[in-house]
């Protein structure tokens, strides 16, 4: 359960404004990682959505995710201050999903590398997921 402390997506504008969304940042507050599956083709996607973009049911539910994936592309921002690394991870569910890196050297990124889903606050005051290498 979120602290007092933490923002009340239920009157945030964006949240109002895609309430699909709503169990996605509350769960994000709490540290967890939760993915839409489709109850009628079993995929997992991503961006959060009421229907399945795979095959269009409407069937889809909520559920945890490993926060497990790997490398799929990403870009460095060098000129950036401070650099940053812009990344799409694939998820271990299927999904693919655009986030950054963190904690980890620049230099030793590689397409395939295995990472795992923290979350930092934004500055909007959103937790939201990042990756990191996993050890």
């Amino acid at each position: 359960m979120p602290s007092t402390d933490s923002p009340n997506y239920s009157n945030d504008p964006f949240a109002q404004a895609y309430p699909e969304t709503l169990p996605f940042w509350e769960a994000a507050e709490a540290g967890k990682l939760l993915l839409k599956t489709c109850t009628d083709c079993g995929k997992a996607h991503w961006y959060p959505r009421i229907i399945c973009p795979l095959c269009r049911s409407s069937n889809t539910t909520w559920g945890d995710a490993s926060g497990r994936g790997t490398v799929y592309s990403y870009s460095i921002a060098e000129r950036a201050d401070p650099p940053y690394v812009l990344a799409w991870v694939k998820l271990d569910e299927g999904p693919i999903l655009i986030t950054n890196l963190v904690d980890c050297d620049h230099g030793a990124i590689k397409i395939g590398m295995e990472v795992h889903a923290r979350f930092e606050t934004s500055d909007t005051g959103r937790k939201v997921p990042v990756f990191a290498p996993r050890p």
